[in-house]
């Protein structure tokens, strides 16, 4: 991917020399009790700081106090490519909001290490890359970079640049209202109803990624060989099916949250080759 020399945001917050050990109700939480309370959200469909909570006896996470944001350090090379990447994600969703009418909010992306406090409760370093709609923030611990590469096998700057792309996608879909209205459904409708609207929305997120990459390539040439293929790859390794098959040898549909390899790997492909977000309408969609 070709990013040096390209303009890099002002809206990256670099947390990581304020963030915390991971707590719970006091105590420190061991890392093996945090991958089993993903493993539990991934397969049951639960909230992984609902079952940190019952597994520790209680409480509510916290973390200590950040210190006062700031840019990233200039010789710092992930945070200035991360800066770079979402400078990208607001040019093209900045144009693209223009066309149709409206303003684009850019958002706000915080570098963290090990723990952070957001507006949706305390973020853990070990649920990956995440964006919180009650602050308009995207949340993400480096060292993901490194799962991703060593654990799951998807290296690449591109697979990279996806993930931030991914979490930028939900941020449009709150601008949009659309993330609002599938979190209105929840108590509404069963729980294998729920996880089949959060799908829906997780693989749009994925087809949004891939509308900023047509438009950043086309605008500005950014894709070398072999970085869609990058992409595809990490877009496989990271499906609910991978996922779950990985780390309890059984895949269960009805518990998908995200989408399959095959879903997100289309999704990505659907806005890659179309650069509309009106294709990328999963809602709507016959079949996923």
């Amino acid at each position: 991917m070709k990013w040096e020399g390209n303009r890099q945001s002002r809206n990256v917050e670099d947390r990581r020399s304020g963030g915390g050990t991971p707590m719970l109700g006091g105590r420190n939480i061991g890392i093996g009790t945090i991958v089993i309370a993903l493993i539990g959200g991934w397969v049951l469909g639960i909230n992984p700081l609902t079952l940190l909570g019952v597994m520790s006896g209680g409480g509510s996470p916290v973390v200590q106090q950040n210190t006062p944001a700031q840019a990233p350090p200039a010789n710092d090379t992930m945070g200035q490519f991360v800066s770079t990447v979402l400078a990208d994600t607001e040019d093209v969703w900045g144009e693209l909001f223009r066309q149709g009418g409206s303003q684009y909010k850019e958002p706000k992306l915080v570098l963290f290490r090990g723990a952070v406090g957001t507006a949706c409760g305390t973020g853990q370093a070990a649920m990956g890359p995440f964006y919180c709609p009650g602050d308009h923030k995207v949340y993400i611990d480096l060292s993901f970079y490194d799962q991703l590469k060593n654990q799951l096998g998807a290296p690449g700057d591109f697979a990279q640049a996806y993930v931030i792309a991914h979490e930028v996608g939900h941020h449009v879909q709150n601008l949009l209202g659309i993330s609002g209205q599938v979190d209105q459904m929840r108590g509404r409708v069963s729980q294998t109803e729920y996880n089949r609207l959060s799908v829906k929305l997780e693989l749009q997120a994925d087809c949004f990624a891939g509308v900023w990459a047509h438009h950043a390539h086309t605008q500005r040439q950014i894709l070398e060989q072999g970085d869609v293929e990058e992409a595809m790859n990490a877009a496989s390794k990271i499906g609910d099916d991978a996922l779950q098959k990985a780390q309890t040898g059984q895949v269960v549909p009805d518990s998908f949250t995200h989408g399959s390899s095959a879903q997100r790997q289309r999704w990505f492909k659907t806005g890659l080759q179309t650069g509309s977000m009106k294709a990328c309408d999963t809602f709507s969609a016959a079949s996923l």
